[in-house]
Protein backbone atom coordinates (compact mmCIF):
# COMPACT_ATOMS: atom_id res chain seq x y z
CA UNK A 1 0.00 0.00 0.00
CA UNK A 2 1.07 3.46 -0.99
CA UNK A 3 -0.34 6.48 0.83
CA UNK A 4 0.93 10.13 -0.03
CA UNK A 5 1.31 12.06 3.09
CA UNK A 6 1.80 16.09 2.96
CA UNK A 7 3.62 18.08 6.43
CA UNK A 8 2.15 21.49 6.01
CA UNK A 9 3.74 24.34 7.84
CA UNK A 10 3.60 28.28 7.55
CA UNK A 11 6.59 28.12 9.13
CA UNK A 12 9.51 25.90 8.54
CA UNK A 13 7.86 22.27 8.69
CA UNK A 14 10.33 20.92 11.48
CA UNK A 15 7.78 20.63 13.86
CA UNK A 16 5.53 18.71 11.16
CA UNK A 17 7.61 16.44 10.03
CA UNK A 18 9.62 15.54 13.49
CA UNK A 19 5.76 14.28 14.82
CA UNK A 20 4.48 13.00 11.52
CA UNK A 21 7.43 10.71 11.36
CA UNK A 22 7.19 9.38 14.74
CA UNK A 23 3.77 8.23 13.82
CA UNK A 24 4.08 6.72 10.63
CA UNK A 25 7.09 4.90 11.32
CA UNK A 26 4.77 2.96 13.20
CA UNK A 27 3.24 1.56 10.34
CA UNK A 28 5.99 -0.48 8.57
CA UNK A 29 3.92 -2.41 6.14
CA UNK A 30 3.12 1.18 4.08
CA UNK A 31 4.87 2.93 1.92
CA UNK A 32 4.40 6.96 2.10
CA UNK A 33 5.32 9.74 -0.50
CA UNK A 34 5.81 12.26 2.26
CA UNK A 35 6.18 16.00 0.64
CA UNK A 36 7.31 18.93 2.39
CA UNK A 37 5.01 22.22 2.16
CA UNK A 38 6.77 24.66 4.48
CA UNK A 39 5.74 28.79 4.70
CA UNK A 40 2.11 28.08 3.53
CA UNK A 41 1.79 31.34 5.21
CA UNK A 42 -1.30 33.40 2.62
CA UNK A 43 -4.23 32.63 1.27
CA UNK A 44 -2.49 32.17 -2.14
CA UNK A 45 0.17 29.68 -1.02
CA UNK A 46 -2.44 27.55 0.66
CA UNK A 47 -5.01 27.57 -2.37
CA UNK A 48 -1.30 25.81 -4.41
CA UNK A 49 -1.40 23.13 -1.80
CA UNK A 50 -4.80 22.83 -2.12
CA UNK A 51 -4.36 21.97 -5.69
CA UNK A 52 -1.48 19.85 -5.31
CA UNK A 53 -3.14 17.78 -2.55
CA UNK A 54 -5.94 17.00 -4.34
CA UNK A 55 -4.13 16.17 -7.30
CA UNK A 56 -2.50 13.53 -5.02
CA UNK A 57 -5.34 12.01 -4.17
CA UNK A 58 -6.71 11.84 -7.72
CA UNK A 59 -3.16 10.22 -8.64
CA UNK A 60 -3.42 7.66 -5.42
CA UNK A 61 -6.87 6.82 -5.60
CA UNK A 62 -7.07 7.30 -1.15
CA UNK A 63 -7.22 10.24 -0.02
CA UNK A 64 -4.18 12.31 1.17
CA UNK A 65 -2.92 12.03 4.66
CA UNK A 66 -2.39 15.95 5.91
CA UNK A 67 -0.45 16.72 8.67
CA UNK A 68 -0.28 20.55 9.79
CA UNK A 69 0.93 23.00 12.05
CA UNK A 70 -0.99 25.76 10.70
CA UNK A 71 -1.82 29.07 12.74
CA UNK A 72 -3.71 30.90 10.60
CA UNK A 73 -7.57 30.27 10.64
CA UNK A 74 -7.80 31.65 7.41
CA UNK A 75 -5.32 29.30 5.63
CA UNK A 76 -6.51 26.87 7.79
CA UNK A 77 -10.16 26.62 6.36
CA UNK A 78 -8.86 26.50 3.07
CA UNK A 79 -7.03 23.56 3.32
CA UNK A 80 -10.11 21.73 5.25
CA UNK A 81 -11.84 21.92 1.78
CA UNK A 82 -10.46 18.99 0.46
CA UNK A 83 -10.76 15.46 1.38
CA UNK A 84 -8.12 14.40 4.00
CA UNK A 85 -7.02 12.65 7.00
CA UNK A 86 -6.31 16.10 8.66
CA UNK A 87 -3.98 15.95 11.86
CA UNK A 88 -3.78 19.52 13.14
CA UNK A 89 -0.95 19.66 15.99
CA UNK A 90 -1.87 22.77 17.38
CA UNK A 91 -5.95 21.97 17.96
CA UNK A 92 -4.87 18.52 18.99
CA UNK A 93 -2.46 19.47 21.85
CA UNK A 94 -2.91 23.47 22.37
CA UNK A 95 -6.25 23.24 23.17
CA UNK A 96 -6.19 21.15 26.04
CA UNK A 97 -3.00 22.83 27.02
CA UNK A 98 -4.75 26.55 27.41
CA UNK A 99 -8.11 24.47 28.85
CA UNK A 100 -5.38 23.82 31.82
CA UNK A 101 -3.27 26.31 31.91
CA UNK A 102 -6.30 28.86 32.27
CA UNK A 103 -4.65 30.93 29.61
CA UNK A 104 -4.72 31.72 25.18
CA UNK A 105 -1.58 30.81 23.28
CA UNK A 106 -0.01 33.60 21.31
CA UNK A 107 -0.41 31.25 18.27
CA UNK A 108 3.05 32.68 17.03
CA UNK A 109 4.31 31.21 13.92
CA UNK A 110 7.93 29.60 14.17
CA UNK A 111 8.10 29.53 17.78
CA UNK A 112 9.39 26.26 18.48
CA UNK A 113 12.22 27.04 16.58
CA UNK A 114 13.26 30.56 17.74
CA UNK A 115 16.43 31.90 19.24
CA UNK A 116 14.90 32.62 22.07
CA UNK A 117 18.21 33.37 23.90
CA UNK A 118 21.57 35.01 22.78
CA UNK A 119 23.34 32.67 25.09
CA UNK A 120 21.83 29.38 23.83
CA UNK A 121 22.85 30.50 20.23
CA UNK A 122 26.49 30.82 21.42
CA UNK A 123 26.41 27.98 22.89
CA UNK A 124 25.28 26.02 20.10
CA UNK A 125 27.91 27.31 17.78
CA UNK A 126 30.55 26.96 20.15
CA UNK A 127 29.47 23.21 20.62
CA UNK A 128 29.35 22.77 16.79
CA UNK A 129 32.92 24.58 16.82
CA UNK A 130 34.29 22.09 18.75
CA UNK A 131 32.80 19.38 17.39
CA UNK A 132 34.37 20.63 14.41
CA UNK A 133 37.96 21.10 15.02
CA UNK A 134 38.18 18.18 17.46
CA UNK A 135 37.29 15.84 14.33
CA UNK A 136 39.07 12.80 13.97
CA UNK A 137 41.77 13.34 16.27
CA UNK A 138 42.11 16.60 15.12
CA UNK A 139 43.25 18.37 18.44
CA UNK A 140 43.51 15.85 21.19
CA UNK A 141 45.16 18.92 23.57
CA UNK A 142 41.75 20.33 23.90
CA UNK A 143 39.93 16.62 25.65
CA UNK A 144 40.12 18.12 28.74
CA UNK A 145 37.06 20.89 27.51
CA UNK A 146 35.47 17.84 25.88
CA UNK A 147 31.96 16.63 27.31
CA UNK A 148 32.21 13.08 25.30
CA UNK A 149 35.23 11.80 23.27
CA UNK A 150 33.65 9.39 20.92
CA UNK A 151 35.70 6.56 19.32
CA UNK A 152 35.54 4.28 17.07
CA UNK A 153 36.94 2.63 13.62
CA UNK A 154 36.88 5.14 10.45
CA UNK A 155 33.48 5.56 8.83
CA UNK A 156 31.25 4.22 11.84
CA UNK A 157 29.14 7.21 12.22
CA UNK A 158 31.27 9.35 15.25
CA UNK A 159 31.63 12.70 13.16
CA UNK A 160 27.69 13.05 12.32
CA UNK A 161 26.71 12.04 15.81
CA UNK A 162 29.45 14.40 17.19
CA UNK A 163 28.00 17.31 14.79
CA UNK A 164 24.09 16.32 16.22
CA UNK A 165 24.83 16.36 19.89
CA UNK A 166 26.67 20.01 19.08
CA UNK A 167 23.34 21.19 17.19
CA UNK A 168 20.70 19.44 19.31
CA UNK A 169 22.28 19.98 22.62
CA UNK A 170 25.46 21.91 22.77
CA UNK A 171 27.05 19.52 24.09
CA UNK A 172 31.19 19.69 23.11
CA UNK A 173 31.97 16.49 21.55
CA UNK A 174 35.22 14.95 20.28
CA UNK A 175 35.98 12.06 18.39
CA UNK A 176 39.07 9.80 17.56
CA UNK A 177 39.63 7.11 14.93
CA UNK A 178 40.74 4.06 16.64
CA UNK A 179 43.01 3.17 13.56
CA UNK A 180 44.86 -0.48 12.75
CA UNK A 181 48.21 0.53 14.66
CA UNK A 182 46.01 1.64 17.61
CA UNK A 183 43.93 -1.79 17.83
CA UNK A 184 47.00 -3.57 17.35
CA UNK A 185 48.66 -2.27 20.58
CA UNK A 186 45.58 -4.08 22.58
CA UNK A 187 45.03 -0.72 24.62
CA UNK A 188 43.76 2.48 24.17
CA UNK A 189 46.16 4.97 22.44
CA UNK A 190 48.29 7.11 24.96
CA UNK A 191 46.18 10.63 24.30
CA UNK A 192 43.17 9.10 25.36
CA UNK A 193 44.25 7.99 28.62
CA UNK A 194 43.77 10.76 30.47
CA UNK A 195 40.39 11.05 29.56
CA UNK A 196 39.37 7.61 29.92
CA UNK A 197 36.16 8.79 32.18
CA UNK A 198 34.98 10.79 28.91
CA UNK A 199 35.20 8.25 26.49
CA UNK A 200 32.48 6.19 24.72
CA UNK A 201 32.57 3.45 21.61
CA UNK A 202 30.85 3.17 18.32
CA UNK A 203 30.73 -0.12 16.67
CA UNK A 204 29.10 -1.48 13.79
CA UNK A 205 28.16 -4.69 11.71
CA UNK A 206 31.36 -5.23 9.13
CA UNK A 207 28.76 -6.01 6.22
CA UNK A 208 27.70 -2.51 6.71
CA UNK A 209 30.96 -0.97 7.19
CA UNK A 210 32.32 -2.41 3.90
CA UNK A 211 29.12 -1.14 2.16
CA UNK A 212 30.49 2.59 3.74
CA UNK A 213 33.86 2.57 2.98
CA UNK A 214 33.58 0.86 -0.35
CA UNK A 215 31.36 3.85 -1.48
CA UNK A 216 34.43 5.98 0.08
CA UNK A 217 37.42 3.66 -1.38
CA UNK A 218 35.94 1.24 -3.87
CA UNK A 219 37.94 -2.30 -3.74
CA UNK A 220 40.77 -1.38 -1.38
CA UNK A 221 42.00 -3.35 1.21
CA UNK A 222 40.16 -0.53 3.78
CA UNK A 223 36.75 -1.38 2.33
CA UNK A 224 37.69 -5.27 2.39
CA UNK A 225 34.78 -7.39 4.85
CA UNK A 226 37.87 -9.38 5.81
CA UNK A 227 39.61 -5.46 7.20
CA UNK A 228 36.28 -4.37 8.50
CA UNK A 229 35.47 -7.55 10.32
CA UNK A 230 39.19 -7.52 11.81
CA UNK A 231 38.58 -3.64 13.00
CA UNK A 232 34.75 -4.16 14.06
CA UNK A 233 36.39 -7.48 16.24
CA UNK A 234 39.38 -5.70 17.61
CA UNK A 235 37.69 -2.54 18.85
CA UNK A 236 34.73 -4.13 20.74
CA UNK A 237 37.67 -6.44 22.41
CA UNK A 238 39.49 -2.97 23.21
CA UNK A 239 35.95 -1.59 24.54
CA UNK A 240 35.21 -4.67 27.01
CA UNK A 241 39.03 -4.68 28.23
CA UNK A 242 39.21 -0.92 29.04
CA UNK A 243 35.39 -0.89 30.45
CA UNK A 244 34.42 1.45 28.18
CA UNK A 245 30.37 1.69 27.39
CA UNK A 246 29.77 1.36 23.58
CA UNK A 247 26.76 1.27 20.99
CA UNK A 248 26.38 -0.88 18.13
CA UNK A 249 25.11 2.28 15.43
CA UNK A 250 23.88 -0.06 12.63
CA UNK A 251 20.25 -0.08 13.24
CA UNK A 252 19.79 3.46 15.10
CA UNK A 253 19.58 6.84 13.93
CA UNK A 254 21.88 9.80 14.51
CA UNK A 255 18.90 10.69 17.34
CA UNK A 256 19.04 7.40 18.66
CA UNK A 257 22.82 7.14 19.16
CA UNK A 258 22.80 10.35 20.84
CA UNK A 259 19.89 10.19 23.09
CA UNK A 260 21.58 6.99 24.24
CA UNK A 261 24.77 8.30 24.21
CA UNK A 262 23.44 11.54 26.65
CA UNK A 263 21.55 9.00 28.91
CA UNK A 264 24.67 6.31 29.74
CA UNK A 265 26.84 9.26 30.30
CA UNK A 266 24.62 11.26 32.23
CA UNK A 267 25.09 14.53 30.22
CA UNK A 268 22.98 17.29 30.07
CA UNK A 269 22.05 19.45 27.39
CA UNK A 270 22.92 23.16 27.43
CA UNK A 271 20.29 24.09 24.76
CA UNK A 272 16.80 25.41 25.68
CA UNK A 273 15.26 24.73 22.68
Amino acid sequence: MKRTVFFISDGTGITAEALGDSLLAQFEEIEFEKITLPYINTPEKAAEALKAITAAGIKDGLRPVLIDTIVNDEIRQILDSCDTLKIDVFSTFIKPLEHEFCTHSSYSVGKSHAIVEASSYRERINSVNFALENDDGARTKQYSKADIILVGVSRCGKTPTCLYMALQFGIRAANYPLTEDDLTHNGLPECLLPYKEKLYGLTIDPFQLTAIRHERRPNSRYSSLDQCDKEIRFVERLFASQQIPFINTTTFSIEEISTRIMADRGLHRRLNN
